[in-house]
């Protein structure tokens, strides 16, 4: 038995094979994925605008889903089936409302609102609010970052009450 090494053949050296067809999928899943998230995010959000800032103000919208928010006008409620109609002011403009469904307690004339729907364009080209849900008492977080909204709001409901 010959235990003595044999001799080594030199072999081209092998390069390896760069992963390129891997990174370019995994490129790809990360821009699509990165694309979804965005447009999930931007359709997820709601902008709070005030009455006059619609279709001025950016992200205030005709078609997109926002907070709307302003006075209820004396004597403009009407309810008719399931649908309660309003108008809501804020610094002088107005905006009618379309509610799908009947407003929860504290609604009535004269108070702020928030009204959650999208702002639409009637046959006859006027604009009003399709609205899903009022929203009569404001929660702690949005008080403490729309305080100068509040104030002004708060100063229209006193003035419209005052007029009664």
């Amino acid at each position: 038995m010959d235990l003595s090494p044999r001799e080594v053949v030199a072999t081209a050296p092998r390069g390896r094979k760069k992963p390129w067809f891997a990174y370019a999928v995994l490129a790809l899943v990360l821009v699509v994925g990165g694309v979804v998230v965005a447009k999930f995010l931007t359709s997820a959000l709601d902008y709070y605008c005030n009455v006059d800032e619609v279709g001025v103000k950016d992200g205030c919208d005709e078609g997109r889903n926002i907070r709307i928010q302003g006075t209820v006008d004396e004597g403009s409620i009407a309810k008719e089936g399931t649908t309660t109609n309003f108008v809501i002011t804020f610094n002088g403009v107005s905006m009618p409302v379309e509610l799908g469904s009947q407003p929860t307690g504290l609604f009535q004339e004269c108070i702020p609102v928030v009204v959650s729907g999208k702002v639409l364009r009637a046959e006859d080209g006027s604009r009003y609010f399709a609205g899903d849900e009022v929203i009569v008492k404001h929660d702690n977080q949005y008080d403490a970052e729309n305080e100068d909204r509040l104030k002004d709001a708060n100063a229209e409901a006193a003035a419209c009450s005052r007029k009664a």
